[in-house]
């Protein structure tokens, strides 16, 4: 036979595979992997492992708020309450 091109192979590979199955790889919506130097990669994991810490320990409080019943009430110290207990007085 005669010898057919790279194109003309992968169009009739995909063909092939198109008749065979419907599966079908779904689109790449992230950009390709890339190469990053040591640094880079230990500055990532230590942003990822802080954030990673600190969702840990809001839900933790959250759950422990939760199990000892803790409502947590507004505090205004200069709002209408404090003023209840002011006495305005005349030196005089």
């Amino acid at each position: 036979g005669s010898p057919i091109t790279a194109e003309e192979r992968r169009l009739r590979d995909k063909k092939h595979l198109n008749d065979i199955t419907a599966a079908r790889l779904p689109p790449l919506h992230h950009c390709p992997a890339k190469l990053l130097s040591i640094e880079e990669s230990i500055a990532i994991q230590m942003q990822q492992k802080e954030a990673y810490e600190e969702m840990q320990a809001k839900l933790a409080a959250q759950k422990l708020a939760e199990r000892l019943n803790v409502k947590m009430l507004r505090f205004e110290p200069e709002g209408e309450a404090s003023m209840q207990y002011r006495e305005v007085r005349d030196e005089d």
